[in-house]
């Protein structure tokens, strides 16, 4: 809340509903992560899911990847502050090498979503997991090599699903 305030990391300003939206639905994708060494959270933000995601699975090494400078000193300050092994990545995920791969990308609430399903898509070994709405069954990025699996209703809400794309 206190670097909500001067950073603005969340329009979500409630204790309630940060717990519910952020904190709840970042521990219902770390639930569904499945067995996984890897994970990125593309676009990481305030670090939801990915902090709520190691704090609920230590033994998976998750990168916060991030480019907004100010977030990403943020996102650095958590991870020492509450002594995770979590890695920063302070910077456009597209720069990482090409080599670089997770098993399991995650995306939620990021910028221009098609293009970074493209991204998550070329990263991820196993799947791809998207926080979305009921309606977007269709990403074009993740059309080839991936096959839509599930659709996970988020808890409390209308039209939001957690869809889970698995590699072919």
């Amino acid at each position: 809340m206190k670097w909500n305030a001067r950073i603005n990391l969340t329009g979500i300003r409630t204790p309630e509903e940060i717990v519910r939206r952020h904190f709840g639905e970042s521990l219902l994708v770390g639930a569904h992560a499945g067995a996984c060494g890897t994970l990125l959270d593309f676009g990481s933000g305030a670090g939801f899911p990915g902090v709520p995601i190691q704090l609920l699975r230590p033994d998976v090494q998750v990168t916060l990847a991030e480019s907004q400078g100010k977030k990403a000193a943020f996102l650095n300050e958590v991870v020492r502050s509450l002594g995770l092994q979590s890695e920063v990545w302070a910077g456009r995920v597209e720069l990482m090498p090409v080599a670089r791969r997770f098993d399991v990308v995650v995306l939620r609430a990021v910028d221009d979503m098609d293009r970074a399903v493209r991204e998550a898509g070329l990263r991820a070994s196993e799947r791809v997991m998207l926080v979305g709405t009921a309606g977007q069954a269709v990403y074009p990025g993740l059309a080839e090599g991936f096959r839509m699996a599930e659709a996970v209703p988020l808890p409390e809400s209308k039209e939001g699903v957690l869809w889970i794309a698995h590699r072919c």
